[in-house]
């Protein structure tokens, strides 16, 4: 899972200086405050964004970076750590001063814990307590869940009329036929992945029915209808250009992956403005303007920079 992957190569022994944070450049936008960053709070700030590598982590780091200078901070960039713990470490350590960071990954991989909790709110609170101290503050989060979903084609709804997991573990029982699975080799053997939504719906599967396969290849697969259903993630940007239908978790197995602005506290004691700049921000991320964006990106091939820059004109934060 993206989003947990542990910190990869010769990145733990270098965490101390940084992991991957030897290089950056300087934001340059011709930006000035719109809605957000009036009076210039963060004037005289001099701040740094991270992210992690893949696509919405970059828009999501780049949304972050433009916030901050349009509020008056000069801004550098050293987005795209690769892994999920060298970004977080770097936040954690003050190398960086933010990032936006998901619930579920806080909370399960850096926290330790085994169990979600069920409610997006009290999972943030959780996160939150824990984080402070660690000397970080997340502040509020965003609807945008970025979490498992199985998802199947236009034809294959039409014809099985499956909605939610539980109708796809129905269906699998009725007729284990049907319901063929493309996945990554990670969910497979996940607790909170194939596995553990096996259990928690009654779900079984056959062996032959499932395809282990590199994440971009089940999206293509699911919309020629080669398997029934695949492993996607509720953001990206090709469920919806490729039109695929997601089946609800009705059963709420998956864990809350929320987004939210995970902020060095010491940072955020000197500049306590950043709250105020990204919470508006932060209120409009939602499923639907994620995968707007990440498909302009992992679909018609834009800059992940100009995307989150085009974003936050038209949505008037800056200007």
């Amino acid at each position: 899972m993206r989003r947990t992957f542990p910190v990869l190569g010769g990145c733990l022994v270098v965490l101390a200086a940084g992991c991957g944070l030897t290089s950056g450049s300087p934001m340059v936008d011709d930006v000035k405050p719109g809605s957000i960053g009036r009076g210039l709070p963060l004037k005289g700030a001099d701040l740094t964004v991270t992210s992690k590598e893949f696509t919405e982590q970059l828009i999501l780091g780049a949304i972050m970076g433009i916030a901050f200078e349009a509020a008056g901070a000069h801004v550098l960039d050293r987005t795209g750590i690769q892994g999920s713990i060298g970004a977080r470490e770097a936040v954690k350590s003050g190398d960086a001063d933010g990032m936006y960071e998901y619930t579920g990954t806080a909370w399960i991989t850096y926290q330790g814990n085994s169990e979600p909790i069920a409610d997006p709110q009290e999972q943030w609170a959780a996160v939150r307590r824990a984080d402070l101290g660690n000397g970080l503050t997340w502040l509020p989060k965003a609807p945008l869940n970025n979490t498992y979903a199985l998802a199947m084609n236009r034809s294959g709804l039409r014809r099985y009329g499956t909605r939610t997991l539980s109708d796809v573990a129905a269906l699998a029982k009725k007729d284990p036929g049907a319901v063929t699975l493309c996945v990554e080799s990670e969910f497979a053997n996940r607790a909170d992945g194939l596995p553990g939504m096996e259990k928690a719906y009654g779900m079984s599967v056959p062996a032959g029915n499932i395809t282990q396969m590199d994440t971009g290849i089940i999206y293509t697969q699911v919309a020629k209808g080669s398997c029934r259903y695949g492993e996607v993630f509720t953001t990206d940007g090709r469920i919806r250009s490729m039109n695929l239908a997601v089946m609800r978790d009705d059963r709420t197995f998956f864990p809350n992956y929320n987004a939210a602005p995970e902020i060095n506290s010491r940072s955020l004691r000197k500049w306590p403005a950043i709250a105020e700049v990204l919470n508006p921000i932060t209120e409009r991320l939602d499923n639907t303007v994620a995968q707007e964006l990440n498909a302009k990106v992992d679909v018609a091939g834009e800059d992940p920079h100009d995307v989150a820059l085009d974003w936050m004109k038209a949505q008037g934060f800056v200007r």
